[in-house]
């Protein structure tokens, strides 16, 4: 008569028990494997936002990503140290009444912002460009252009949010609702959330329902692309990036610069 083999019911034991030693084994250690995944992505946050500074510090960018919400080079890259030529920012698109401007419309300087409103460095910047307003009142206007890099999770419907909160609200509550989210990014540690970008539009008093559909439906995903897409073809690959424009001349303000050096740009232009 045939010996029955137990070799099947041996391994089946054998899983059985690995498997149970395993599950105790993540028992009884769990508030170690949970605290180095804390870590992990602590130094994971930390690394990125070091990155950014590193890039800025050097005179370049992030890059942005391609993807659904940008264009350019991959991330990581860093801009040219001399950055774009003037004839190249000079590609910019003409500013005209679809563009949100802050300050004097006919003032003789421009400056033109590609910015993200998840970006940590835009929203450190955001008070220097406002202390230019302050500073230089009737002689600069502020024009705000999109540029959410892939790499943000929240920043392209952020840009959307902002434009349908103009539909409702004008230029004045675009404005509005910048200024709250730049506040928010920084009280967050430079990220925002959906519920930011919700409680931005409530903050300036649109209609929400309204509001909601017009973010759900992605009806200004188009002209979020479009803003982006000029920015890339005038050189700009990262945020914040400023065009100063006056007349037939063209200069980059690259990154987050403090006020002091902006102050000296800005003066060499100043009549």
């Amino acid at each position: 008569m045939a010996v029955k083999p137990v070799v099947s019911e041996y391994r089946s034991s054998e899983s059985m028990y690995s498997l149970a030693s395993f599950v105790n084994f993540i028992n009884a250690n769990f508030v170690v494997f949970f605290l180095a995944i804390l870590f992990f992505l602590g130094g994971f946050y930390a690394g990125s936002l070091w990155s950014e500074n590193r890039f800025l510090k050097a005179g370049g960018f992030p890059t942005a990503g391609t993807g659904a919400a940008g264009a350019g080079a991959g991330a990581g890259a860093a801009a040219a140290p001399e950055g774009p030529t003037p004839e190249t920012l000079k590609k910019a698109p003409k500013v005209t009444n679809e563009d949100r401007v802050r300050g004097n419309k006919n003032a003789e300087i421009t400056l033109i912002e590609y910015s993200d409103f998840e970006c940590p460095f835009c929203a450190q910047f955001h008070p220097t460009m406002q202390q230019v307003m302050k500073e230089y009142g009737d002689k600069v206007r502020w024009v705000y252009r999109h540029f959410p890099l892939s790499f943000h999770p929240n920043a392209q419907k952020a840009a959307e949010a902002a434009e349908c909160v103009a539909k409702q609200k004008g230029n004045d509550g675009f404005w509005a609702y910048g200024d709250k989210m730049f506040e928010e990014n920084n009280k967050l540690g430079g990220r925002i959330t959906p519920e930011t970008i919700t409680s931005a539009a409530q903050a300036v008093g649109v209609n929400m329902d309204t509001f909601q559909k017009c973010l759900d439906s992605g009806e200004m995903a188009a002209k979020v692309k479009a803003q982006m897409d000029g920015g890339t073809a005038a050189g700009i690959n990262g945020t914040p990036g400023t065009i100063i424009l006056v007349g037939d001349q063209a200069e980059l303000i690259p990154g987050a610069l403090p006020f002091d050096q902006v102050k000296v740009a800005l003066d060499k232009y100043v009549k």
